[in-house]
């Protein structure tokens, strides 16, 4: 869907590298890691212990870093942007690191036990392309685990955004995906949904961020987790 749909802060709206590129110096510094990183570590479905994981649309590496901590054997990260990119390589936890696009990385068929993506999938305009660039470079019985900014929030009018270091707030280009069409682009690739999660707006939330009062209890950010058939 067409997130100009819902759209209530009207920023000003930025391609997704041209965002990211911008977003790169103080990204690390704006995320919480209560959006996707307890989302990771709560799921059960998935080991990350020795295996061989891509980390799609990787940005700065914070996946990666949480990865290799927990005993990734190795991890190769993909994402678009070039600024993003310099701050991965930075924490030196990735085998390797490439630029390009998440639904078409140019990595080898069954190359993966694991692949990972986390707040990235609101910028794509379909989801298949993804799910099935996934399947092909997981190994047979491979994980997928994706985390997404929920689309509640984006039906409730709040895009992805950052605020510029001069002022003013700026959001990247954002598409609405509900829950169902994850599921039935996994499915129509040849992955099976494991595990699905929800982080909600809470009280630690609310102690960082007092005026999201009015969004307590609503679902922020998802997790969903796939085997490939």
């Amino acid at each position: 869907m067409d997130f100009e749909l819902f759209d209530k802060r009207n920023y000003p709206t930025l391609a997704v590298r041209d965002g990211y590129a911008e977003w790169a110096a103080t990204y690390d510094d704006t995320v919480a890691d209560r959006m996707d990183l307890d989302l990771f570590a709560r799921q059960r479905a998935v080991r990350f212990e020795s295996a061989e994981v891509l980390d799609l649309a990787c940005g700065t590496g914070r996946i990666g870093a949480w990865l290799a901590a927990r005993g990734a054997k190795a991890v190769d990260g993909v994402d678009l942007t070039p600024e993003m990119l310099e701050r991965a390589a930075q924490r030196g936890v990735y085998r390797r690191l490439i630029e390009g696009n998440v639904r078409d990385t140019t990595l080898g068929d069954e190359s993966y036990d694991v692949c990972t993506q986390s707040l990235a999938c609101d910028h794509l305009p379909e989801l298949e392309p993804v799910y099935r660039e996934v399947c092909r470079v997981l190994r047979p019985a491979g994980h997928f685990v994706l985390v997404g900014y929920h689309p509640h929030f984006l039906l409730s009018g709040i895009p992805t955004h950052f605020d510029r270091q001069s002022g003013g707030s700026i959001a990247i280009e954002n598409h609405v995906h509900l829950l169902s069409d994850h599921f039935k682009a996994a499915r129509s690739a040849g992955l099976s949904l494991l595990e699905l999660d929800e982080r909600l707006v809470d009280d630690a939330w609310l102690a960082e961020r007092p005026k999201w009062a009015k969004y307590r209890s609503l679902p922020l950010s998802f997790l969903m987790a796939f085997c490939r058939d």
